[in-house]
């Protein structure tokens, strides 16, 4: 196999050649390192690239396949984002404030890819504080669509969804707190998995909603999502809501639900032709397609811009230049709070601003019962939406955003327009679900159009399975 054939091969593709002999993990390693050396300069997917520490670690993964100690991930190269510590080495959350931190813990998620021979290859891009849509708002610069590179590539994790898109990695990992996996992988063309809430631990991810946060893969094809997955579950004495959950799937007939809310006004056309193309393959493949409502979807975009920023407000308060973050230097400041003024100022990026200030004036005094109080009662209902709808349907299928991936600055000055890119996808995070965006067709200008298939708690494996059906489909047409 030639070197430069070895970026574009998959898990399963990349394991099998390992245990073959066929390549080493060092080779397959320098073949992404020079790859990122060739790409990233018009990407820029990664913030921070560690070819030292991956080649030690490719070392190890090669000895450990030379005594037969050999998992699905061993040697394999991947990215991840830079909000999930790795211990030793720099993580910034796309912030200024952050910009000289180095890591002192690994996350859990990173200790059990460790332990399995994995290869860091470095830190991806992000909006802020995993704070945005598009990948604009890092404090460093934008990460670029690999399919356009005028064009966004999602976000937050639009980092880690354009280096697997452009075979910068085989794998990546991603947070997604209101669609930050699988809007990018929407756009980017790539398969993105949102695990249900708990289902992976979230210690060592640097928090921005506690109760949304969620850690997940993002990855050529629905195979290797599965792989991740499954290598990064469980539950862990460090996160008091993760749990052990392995539901079997065991549903005969697959019954899909078609929600009539997500084909409004607002749809782009070739997203909306694109959807119901693939629910027409389903139906080819005797899937039992059933209309259903969820009334409470209209409400899960508010809900969300109430909810995400309190929580926000609260996990930010530590950053202020002296217990967390960078120290502005001031010798004129004469109080304590004007020294936190000032590293706040100018730590934090306009778009994290805006949120910290939009959810400390929801929970102060008087306004907290009016919004933060409701808002925590119409997640209640919008959870019961979907669970009325389990009852009836094995998964819920829909558009993963409603629009197709748009120029950089394109919306940077209506911040309503880019919140609305996740209007299919936050209410999979304040539910609890896990969901998954899968490529479901092109626009005509050969731009990625995703489907997201949305499951019940803890059933990823159905939700897998159903989504591996319309892939193995869509991929011989």
């Amino acid at each position: 196999m030639k070197t430069t054939d070895l970026t574009k091969l998959t898990i399963v593709e990349a394991s099998e050649g390992l245990k073959n002999g066929d390549f080493t993990s060092v080779e397959l390693t320098k073949a992404f390192l020079e790859r990122i050396s060739e790409k990233d300069g018009e990407v820029k997917a990664f913030i921070t690239v560690t070819p030292e520490a991956a080649l030690k670690q490719a070392e190890r993964a090669d000895k450990m396949i030379k005594n037969k100690e050999i998992y699905p991930l061993t040697g394999i190269p991947c990215a991840i984002k830079d909000n999930i510590l790795i211990k030793d080495i720099k993580c910034t959350a796309g912030s200024k404030f952050l910009e000289d931190y180095i890591a002192t813990y690994n996350a859990t998620v990173i200790e059990k890819l460790e332990e399995m021979g994995a290869v860091f290859l470095g830190k991806t891009n992000l909006d802020e504080f995993a704070m945005g849509s598009s990948c604009e708002n890092s404090a460093f610069f934008p990460t670029r669509n690999p399919h356009d590179l005028e064009r966004v590539p999602g976000g937050s994790s639009g980092g880690s969804a354009a280096a697997v898109a452009a075979d910068m990695c085989v794998y990546a990992l991603g947070s997604d707190t209101g669609g930050s996996i699988r809007q990018p992988a929407s756009f980017c063309g790539i398969a993105g998995l949102k695990p249900t809430y708990g289902a992976v631990s979230r210690y060592g991810v640097i928090a921005y909603a506690s109760s949304l946060d969620q850690i997940g893969p993002l990855a050529k094809n629905v195979a290797d999502a599965k792989i991740v997955f499954d290598a990064i579950k469980g539950s862990d004495p460090m996160d008091s809501t993760s749990v052990n959950s392995d539901k079997k799937s065991n549903s005969d007939k697959v019954r899909i639900g078609v929600p009539k809310e997500y084909f409004a006004k607002g749809l782009d056309k070739e997203v909306e032709k694109a959807i119901k193309d693939a629910i027409n393959v389903y139906k080819e493949l005797g899937a039992e397609i059933v209309e259903i409502s969820l009334p409470m979807s209209e409400y899960a975009l508010a809900c969300y811009y109430i909810i995400a920023p309190a929580e926000a407000s609260a996990n930010l308060a530590r950053f202020d230049g002296l217990r967390y973050g960078k120290t502005i230097n001031d010798e004129d400041a004469e109080k304590l709070i004007d020294i936190y003024l000032k590293n706040r100022t100018n730590g934090f990026g306009k778009e994290v601003k805006k949120r910290i200030m939009l959810g400390t004036y929801t929970l102060s005094s008087g306004y907290y019962d009016a919004y933060y109080k409701r808002a925590l009662k119409a997640r209640t209902l919008i959870k019961s939406d979907f669970d009325r709808a389990f009852e009836k349907v094995d998964v819920i299928l829909g558009p993963t955003s409603p629009c197709l991936p748009f120029r950089i600055g394109e919306k940077s000055d209506d911040p309503m327009s880019m919140y609305l890119a996740d209007i299919y996808t936050v209410s999979v995070n304040l539910a609890g679900l896990p969901g998954i965006s899968i490529p479901c067709g092109k626009s005509e200008s050969g731009l990625p159009i995703g489907m997201q298939l949305i499951g019940a708690p803890f059933e990823e494996e159905k939700l897998l399975s159903i989504a591996s059906l319309f892939e193995k489909k869509y991929d011989n047409k």
